[in-house]
């Protein structure tokens, strides 16, 4: 599962630093409003063929892990 993260890069100069999938100009964050406005995956790999389903796998494992990085912070913080 790990091995899905390795689809996720962040490289300064590209969509300001923000999280993209395999250095396209494809933002995590755009995957995720996509999904949320109910846009279905197939639908998202019919409009980006660049993307593979795993893409969106790594897009939603990347969600949830910041997530549980954030929820930690916060927890510590509280200690």
């Amino acid at each position: 599962m790990n091995n899905l993260l390795t689809r996720i890069t962040q490289t300064p100069g590209q969509c300001g630093g923000c999280p993209c999938i395999r250095g396209m100009r494809i933002r995590v964050s755009d995957i995720l409003e996509m999904l949320a406005e109910n846009v279905s995956i197939t639908e998202i790999l019919e409009d980006f063929p660049d993307l593979e389903s795993e893409d969106i796998q790594a897009c939603l494992l990347f969600a949830t892990r910041s997530i549980g990085k954030i929820t930690s912070r916060r927890i510590d913080c509280r200690n």
